[in-house]
C-alpha cells in the first residue's frame, strides 16, 4: 500500500488487516453467550424450525419479502413434482423508508401492497429482514428496525398477527398462518432445498450481504438445554456485534444514522454504509492534503457517494461516466488515482474480512463440515456480496485459508436464483 495512504488510515484508526481467525474467536464467544442466554451483542434468535425433510408439493403460498430497500410480493405454486413457479410478482419501496409511519399506517401500506394477491392462498411466508423474536407458532415480535426504516410504534408488536388483522380490515379472509422468517433463514432454506443430485451437505448457512448484513446457521442440539433439546435454525443478527475497532470514518457515518452507537459490524461492511464510509474517508483525505488541490476541491464539492459509484470506480477507474473517475480524468494526477483507489479498496477489503469472519464463526459453531465429501452449504445472497469489487473472491480465499487449511473444515458457497422467494415460500408452509 502507498505509505501515505497507510499512514492516513492508521492516523484515523482504520484497521487495514483484521486477523480473521482471532476476530472469529471473539465473534464465537459472543454467539455462545447468546445461545446460553447470557448478555451478548448478537440476538441469536431461536426460530424453532429446521429445513423440511421432504419436498413441498401441490401447494400455494403468498410470499412477502420486506427488505432494506424494496417490498416484493408474489404467489409461489409448487407442482406435483415440487417444482416452484412464481407469479403475480410486484415490487415497491419498503414502507417507512421515505417517512416515519404510525403502526396503522405501516400495516395499511402492507395491505395496499398485497391487494393483487387477495385470498389467493391461505398461507403467507413473510420474509421480514429485521431483528425479530420468533415465536413457536411462527409469528415474530419486532425487536427493532435497522436499515433506516422509521416506524417506531411497530417495535415490540407481533408482526404476523398485525399483518393478518390489517388484511382482514382490507377485505381478506383471515390467513391460516403467517410465518415470519428472516432473509437469512430464507436463504438457508433455499440452499437446503436446492441440492444437486449426488451431493450431500452436513449443514446449512444463510448469509446476506446487501443493504444490510446478517447470517443464520443450524445450531446442533445441546444436552440439558431447554431451548436446544433438538437442533434448530438460529438467526445471529451479526450486524449488532460491536466489539470492532471504529475508525474516524465509522464514527462519522454512525453519528448520522437513525440509531447511532448500534450495529457497528453492519455499518462497517454492508451496502447501505460502504458508500458513506468512502465519502467520509475521501473528504478527510481531501482536507488533509492527500490529493492535489483541484481534485480535493471537486471531492469536497460532492454531497455524497454511493456504493455503486465507489465500487464502479474500483472496477473501472478510467470510465469517465463514473463520478470519481470523471473528477480524476478532468484534473487528477497518477498519484490521485492511486490514493483514491487504495482508500476505497481498503474499505471494501475490510468488508470482505468482516464477512469471512462471520461465515467462519458460523461454520465452526455448526459443528459440521468435518468431511470434504459433506461440506457445509453456504448460500450467499446480496448485491454487495456478488457485485462489489472483489468481495466474493476475497471471502472465498480467506475461508479457504482459515477454515480448510488451518482447521480442516469444508464448505461450499452456492447461489440460487430467486433464493429468498423460494426460501420464504418453504418457510411459509412449515407446519408447527
Amino acid at each position: 500500500m502507498n505509505a501515505k495512504v497507510s499512514a492516513f488510515l492508521s492516523k484515523h484508526n482504520f484497521v487495514q488487516h483484521i486477523d480473521i481467525d482471532t476476530f472469529a474467536q471473539a465473534l464465537l464467544s459472543d454467539m455462545r453467550k447468546g445461545i446460553n442466554g447470557e448478555k451478548s451483542d448478537e440476538d441469536m434468535i431461536r426460530t424453532w424450525t429446521n429445513p423440511p425433510q421432504n419436498k413441498v408439493k401441490n401447494q400455494k403460498v403468498i410470499v412477502i419479502d420486506a427488505g432494506g430497500t424494496n417490498f416484493r410480493s408474489c404467489l409461489v405454486t409448487f407442482d406435483a413434482e415440487g417444482v416452484p413457479s412464481i407469479s403475480n410478482m410486484e415490487k415497491t419501496s419498503m414502507p417507512g423508508i421515505e417517512k416515519e409511519l404510525s403502526f396503522k399506517e405501516f400495516f395499511d401500506k402492507f395491505a395496499e401492497n398485497l391487494e393483487h394477491l387477495k385470498n389467493q392462498a391461505d398461507s403467507i411466508g413473510f420474509c421480514f429482514s429485521y431483528p425479530t423474536e420468533i415465536q413457536k407458532d411462527g409469528d415474530g415480535i419486532l425487536l427493532g428496525f435497522s436499515k433506516e426504516v422509521k416506524a417506531p410504534e411497530v417495535v415490540g408488536k407481533p408482526i404476523g398477527k398485525s399483518l393478518a388483522d390489517a388484511l382482514v380490515e382490507h377485505g381478506w379472509n383471515r390467513p391460516k398462518r403467517v410465518s415470519l422468517l428472516n432473509d437469512t433463514v430464507a436463504a438457508l432454506l433455499a440452499g437446503a432445498a436446492s441440492g444437486q443430485k449426488g451431493v450431500e451437505y452436513s449443514s446449512y448457512i444463510g448469509f446476506i450481504l446487501g443493504t444490510g448484513m446478517n447470517a443464520a446457521y443450524i445450531q446442533p442440539a445441546i444436552a440439558g438445554s431447554k431451548d436446544f433439546a433438538s437442533s434448530q435454525i438460529v438467526v445471529c443478527e451479526s450486524g449488532k456485534f460491536c466489539s470492532v475497532i471504529q475508525s474516524d470514518f465509522d464514527k462519522d457515518v454512525d453519528s448520522k444514522t437513525t440509531k447511532p452507537g448500534t450495529f457497528f459490524m453492519e455499518k462497517g461492511c454492508s451496502g447501505a454504509y460502504l458508500g458513506p464510509l468512502s465519502y467520509s474517508a475521501l473528504t478527510m483525505a481531501a482536507k488533509e492534503g492527500l490529493l492535489s488541490a483541484k481534485v480535493a476541491d471537486k471531492i469536497l464539492a460532492l454531497d455524497k457517494l454511493t456504493l455503486i459509484e465507489t465500487s464502479g470506480f474500483l472496477l473501472a477507474p478510467y470510465d469517465s461516466e463514473n463520478t470519481l473517475a470523471k473528477i480524476l480524468s478532468d484534473c487528477g494526477t497518477e498519484e490521485d488515482y492511486d490514493v483514491v483507489f487504495q482508500i476505497l479498496d481498503a474499505i471494501v477489503e475490510r468488508s470482505a474480512r468482516y464477512s469471512a469472519t462471520i461465515l467462519a464463526a458460523c461454520v465452526i459453531q455448526s459443528g459440521a463440515g468435518k468431511l470434504p465429501s459433506k461440506p457445509v452449504c453456504i448460500l450467499c445472497n446480496g448485491s454487495t456480496y456478488h457485485k462489489t469489487y472483489k468481495i466474493f473472491e476475497r471471502v472465498k480465499g480467506y475461508l479457504e485459508e482459515i477454515l480448510t487449511r488451518q482447521k480442516g473444515l469444508y464448505w461450499d458457497i452456492i447461489a440460487v436464483e430467486n433464493d429468498i422467494t423460494l426460501g420464504a415460500a418453504i418457510g411459509g408452509l412449515i407446519e408447527r
